[in-house]
Parts: structure tokens; sequence; C-alpha cells
């Protein structure tokens, strides 16, 4: 009786395991005549037995379970993700084509992320570039991708976890970077260094090779760090993220400027404009640092000190709209004593003789502002304020011709 047992168990045996690879045949039909829906439904079919399969019949299972919610990249991200995790339970050992296919995938998730994100779709990017790391997570860049898109989306809580992994992982994003110039065009481009030395020793199209290296994220990655922890009202750790990035990089001035701006945000003016000085003292020819001083100075009181910080950063790029506004504004505002006085003046020979004195001065304030406004015209000419301004001060130094030419353009 137990031998006639045994022999109907593994006649039930034989039967299922024949069950189950009559199933998966007609998964792996499905798929390959791209039939997702019904593939989808046999993997519904198979998955109560799952565990009885042998790990040859599961690497099969779940590598066409992969395919079906994959559908040609015509599923949802929720398909894709499931995708990628049946991938994970795959064995190469038996089925070969494996990388092939996460290869695949790869260049198709890159190109669909890149797609989403130059068309504002930040928050599904996002999703995709976060995937793409999972499939090959020895490229780091995806993650930082994915932390980009995420903070463009506006979703903090996503890219603080991101940019927290990156700082785990002491990412950089510092790569060599390949590049030779196009004969042709002029044009510098930036290769592979396979393609770039085919192009200059091979086919002669290309000349100038050259090799860089990137700049470090470093500091990106720790300023937003820093801000999505103010954002959130945790200062404490805004900072404390600065300074272990600062210890590690301590001559980072990208990093200093990022505590001077984080200060900044918490009040705490001093510190900024410390931090700023050292910045500038590690990178005097810094615009923006310049700019910045300027700023701090004319808030201070110091408009000689907020001058002379200006027209330093105009020595470095002379079309500098911001720079250039300030020092405009910043000569026009001593208009208001002149004008103060000259409201306060009485009707004696005296007064008007004093009235003609400062109404000359008025006069040479103008003057000195007009040639910082008429180069922000230039650059920046849609600037409708800029042209109104200058309109008006061409009125009161009675140069009628540019007024009215401005008040045409613009239609003031």
């Amino acid at each position: 009786m137990r031998k006639q047992l045994i022999l109907t168990l593994a006649l039930f045996m034989a039967v299922f395991s024949f069950a189950q690879k009559k199933e998966l045949k007609k998964l792996e039909k499905a798929v390959k005549n791209n039939n997702y829906a019904e593939a989808k439904a046999l993997v519904t079919q198979l998955e109560p037995v799952l565990e009885s399969m042998d790990d040859k019949t599961k690497a099969k299972y779940y590598f066409n379970k992969a395919k079906a919610f994959y559908a040609n990249g015509t599923g949802t991200n929720a398909d894709f993700k499931l995708a990628l995790n049946d991938l994970s339970k795959v064995d190469e050992k038996y089925v070969k084509e494996l990388p092939t296919i996460k290869k695949a995938l790869q260049n198709e998730f890159l190109t669909k992320a890149n797609e989403l994100y130059k068309g504002n779709k930040f928050k599904e990017a996002a999703v995709l570039f976060e995937m793409l790391y999972e499939l090959v997570p020895s490229d780091q860049a995806y993650l930082y991708y994915a932390a980009v898109s995420a903070i463009s989306a506006q979703d903090y809580d996503l890219a603080l976890k991101h940019y927290l992994q990156l700082k785990d992982l002491g990412y950089t994003g510092v790569d060599t970077q390949y590049y030779a110039t196009n004969k042709d065009t002029g044009a510098e481009e930036i290769l592979d260094k396979a393609t770039r030395d085919i192009y200059v020793n091979r086919l002669k199209t290309h000349i100038s090779p050259g090799e860089r290296k990137t700049e470090s994220k470093t500091a990106e990655i720790t300023k937003n760090i820093a801000l999505i922890y103010l954002n959130q009202g945790k200062n404490d750790e805004a900072l404390a993220a600065i300074k272990d990035a600062r210890k590690a990089n301590p001559e980072d001035t990208a990093l200093i400027i990022t505590e001077a701006n984080t200060q900044f945000k918490l009040g705490n003016k001093e510190a900024y404009t410390s931090l700023i000085k050292e910045a500038t003292a590690k990178d005097p020819n810094n615009k923006d640092l310049l700019f910045n001083l300027g700023v701090l100075s004319a808030e201070s009181g110091n408009d000689e000190e907020a001058r002379a910080y200006y027209e330093k950063a105009l020595k470095i790029d002379p079309n500098y709209v911001n720079a250039l506004t300030n020092l405009a504004a910043l000569i026009l505002s001593g208009e208001s004593a002149l004008i103060e006085e000259m409201n306060n003046l009485g009707s004696s020979a005296k007064d008007n003789r004093r009235y003609d004195e400062l109404k000359e001065q008025r006069s040479q304030i103008y003057k000195d502002a007009i040639p910082y406004l008429e180069t922000v015209l230039k650059v920046t000419e849609n600037n409708v304020d800029v042209a109104r301004t200058l309109m008006n001060i061409y009125n009161a130094i009675d140069d009628s011709t540019k007024a009215k030419a401005l008040k045409e353009k613009y239609g003031l």
C-alpha cells in the first residue's frame, strides 16, 4: 500500500511539473507575440505554484514576467519598477540573454527619462532615473539625476533621500571628459575616448584632442541638502551638513559660499559677510562674490565701498547686469538729499544760486548713471523698467531726441 502511495504522489508531481512547464511555454509565447495582457494573466495563474518551481523554471518565469510588465516600453512607471524587481531575481545561469536585455532596458529608460526631464515632467523622470540606478547600481550618476529631477519636481523629501545617499556613497560626479575640435565646424566636441581617437587618428576629421576632469558636484549636493533642511526648519542639520563637507574640502570656494548663503538665510549677516570675504580671498575674480559684497556694503550704508565692489565686478565682466543696475541705483540714490535741500530753499538771491548749484549736481548724477543704464538696456533689450528710467533721465537733462526714441520704441 505504501509503495502505491509513493508512486501516486510521484505521478502527481510529474503531472504538476508538466503543467507548470506547459503554462510557462504559453507565457513565453504570449511575450514573444507581444500579447502582454494574456502574458499577465498567465503570470497570475503561475503565481500560486511559484514556490514549487525549480531554479531554472523560476528564472524563466521571472524573466518573462518582467518582459510582460515592461511591455516593450509601453508599461507604466509602476510596471517598469515591477519588471526591474523581477529581473533582479533572474539567474543569468539559466537565462543567457539577461545582460543584453538589461542593457536594452538601460538605453530605453535613459531615453525616456531624458525626454521626460526635457518635457518638464520631473516627477516621472525622477522615478525612471531611480530605476536606472537600481538597474545599474555601479553608475551613481543615475541617482544624482534622480535627485535633480526630484528637486525640480519640488519633491524635497525624495530629493533629500537621494542627496543623503549620494553623500554617504562619497559621490563627487568628477569624470574624465574627452574632446577634440571638428575641422569642418571649428567647434569643440565632447566624445567618448574610443570615438575621439578614431576621429583624430584614423579619419582625420578632428584635431586638438584633449581631456579634462569635470567639476565636482560635492558642493551642489551639500548646498541642496542644506537648503532642503532649511526649508524643513532643520537649521542645525543644515549647518552641520555644510560644516562636514567643508572639513573634507576646506579649499572649496563653492562650499564656503553655500555656508555663507545658509548663514544669510538664518539672519546671521556678520557670519555671511565674513564667509563671503573668505571666499573672495580664495577666488578674487568671482564677480558674483564681489557683487554680493557690494550689496552688503550698500545695506550697511557704506556707499563708497559698495561702489568699489561693483566696479571690481564690472572690470571682470563689463556687461554684468546686476552690478550695472545696482551701481546706477547707487548713483541715483544721491539725488534724494539734493531734492530735499532744493525743496527747503527760499526765494532769496542766495537760495536761488544754491538751487542752481544743486540742480547742476543733480544733472551730473543723471549723467553719471546713464552709461550704466544704457549698457543694461543693450544687454537686456526688453527691460522696460530701465528704458522708462532712462527716458525720464533724458527728459530731465533736456535730451529730448533720446527720450523720444525710447518712448516710441517701448511705447512708454
